[in-house]
């Protein structure tokens, strides 16, 4: 048996000592940083929640574990109404589970794996265009050729590209046919006719990520079309009045497009060249950003909230980023365990799927149903592991039943999770503790994207999953 191997550190500590699993491991805990501070309170999550309604109301981020049904309707419904995040994680045996519940959840440094420089080539801005307008590659010398940045060689043959063919290269094809005509366009030394010079060769690399429609993604649209953003209140926080202000500024001052993030990637040029350019993107990502904050402290007058109550920086960082910002919007968990509120459609098309990992999600539920009937895990007694094969199996009927499913295909799910006993094991537990670690500093720093609504993790397959209820 699985359970049999397991080393019960915390609670034979806690019975060798006379404390508390709790204080335990809020002790351990603390020697892991000098620097971080800890207390726990020896009681039932219930009591707590009866006796102290206010108690989580000031919490940033709440981590729960292994909680009962009861315990966990309770605990979701009370962070659901204060808007906390609430993250759920379970272990048993090679089976991870963890579901994050939040009503709205807004960042703005999504820190995208793959950023697409702003260069605005397409629709170059005044004094872009005139700068870039003013160059002329035919008249430099070769060397100052050599260094001219890759941005400046695009957009001359870019606006020689659309005199031809009036639009911008869109496929495969017409990206490709783009490349060869800077190729075939580019100046060649005297004495060296073959080999292509680094700043045009950054310029053809560059094609895929440079080239491109300059406009406002259908996610950030979407944000700006939220009604919580056309609509503002007292109530509403500093994410959505800014972004009323970013909406204002595309349709008046920045003729339907975000503020210019104002970066450079880095290119080969002498410096003189590259700084100029910088400054051009500088300077007009400064004048954006200004126009924002002035529309922001308008709406906070119109508000009636201080002038101070968001920061110029603020807009700033909004501004920088305004491309990719996110809002999450989630589901509370509560709803999950009530038939007449929850949607169980994605439940049922996945059973249809023998390879889905939302199986794991239903014994689970069945396992929280048998802990909530019998008050122990299935298969946590030896002699009562065939036994509670046949309850487990009825709590997961039961719930196939409510959500209008089938019965299983296969019992072998069932067998597992009873074999395992409840019992957590260091290596799955450890994964999920990391995992779930990184999820509280997103919420804490309201950077990075959140795992959305519901994850599932089979530590014998390294398989993952994640699902939307």
């Amino acid at each position: 048996m699985v359970k049999k191997l397991l080393m019960k550190t915390l609670e034979q500590k806690a019975d060798s000592v006379g404390k508390s699993r709790a204080q335990v491991a809020m002790q351990m805990l603390l020697e892991l940083n000098s620097d971080v501070r800890g207390d726990y309170i020896d009681e039932e999550p219930e009591e707590i929640l009866y006796n102290s309604p206010d108690f989580f109301n000031n919490f940033t981020v709440v981590v729960a574990t292994s909680l009962v049904e009861k315990s966990l309707i309770l605990l979701s419904q009370r962070l659901w109404d204060l808007n906390i995040p609430l993250i759920v994680c379970r272990s048993i045996g090679f089976i991870a589970y963890m579901r994050i519940q939040v009503k709205e959840h807004t960042v703005i440094e999504t820190h995208p794996d793959n950023e697409t420089p702003d260069l605005h080539l397409d629709k170059p801005f005044e004094t872009l265009k005139t700068h870039l307008d003013s160059i002329n590659l035919e008249e430099m010398s070769f060397k100052d050729y050599t260094h001219v940045p890759y941005l400046i060689i695009l957009y001359k043959f870019l606006q020689k590209w659309i005199t031809e063919r009036k639009e911008l290269p869109k496929t495969y094809k017409e990206k490709r046919e783009f490349r060869e005509l800077m190729k075939e366009g580019m100046r060649k030394h005297e004495n060296d006719i073959t080999s292509i010079e680094e700043n045009f060769d950054e310029a053809i690399k560059a094609v895929n990520t440079c080239i491109g429609h300059t406009e406002v993604p259908d996610s950030v649209k979407n944000i700006l079309n939220d009604d919580r953003c056309i609509n503002l209140t007292a109530k509403s926080s500093s994410f959505w009045i800014i972004a009323k202000a970013i909406r204002d500024f595309c349709e008046n001052e920045g003729a339907g497009l975000l503020p210019l993030k104002g970066t450079l990637p880095d290119m080969t040029a002498d410096t003189e060249k590259y700084i100029t350019l910088q400054q051009i993107y500088h300077k007009q990502a400064a004048s954006d950003a200004e126009a924002v904050w002035r529309r922001t402290l308008q709406l906070l007058r119109q508000l009636g909230k201080p002038s101070d109550s968001i920061s110029e920086r603020d807009v700033k960082l909004f501004c920088r980023h305004a491309s990719n910002i996110y809002v999450e919007k989630g589901t509370c968990i509560a709803d999950e365990y009530d038939s007449k509120i929850s949607d169980t459609y994605n439940i049922v098309q996945s059973l249809e799927n023998p390879e889905s990992m939302m199986i794991y999600y239903v014994v689970l539920r069945g396992v929280e149903k048998f802990q909530a009937e019998y008050n122990s895990y299935p298969g946590e007694f030896d002699d009562q592991v065939e036994p509670d094969i046949v309850k487990l199996k009825a709590c997961i009927t039961k719930l196939l039943i409510e959500w209008g499913c089938g019965p299983l295909a296969k019992d072998d799910y069932v067998h597992e999770f009873c074999r395992f006993g409840g019992a957590e094991l260091h290596s799955v537990s450890a994964f999920l503790g990391g995992l779930a670690a990184q999820e509280v500093i997103k919420f804490v720093t309201n950077q990075y994207k959140p795992v959305h609504n519901t994850f599932i993790y089979d530590a014998v397959t390294s398989n993952s999953e994640t699902f939307f209820f």
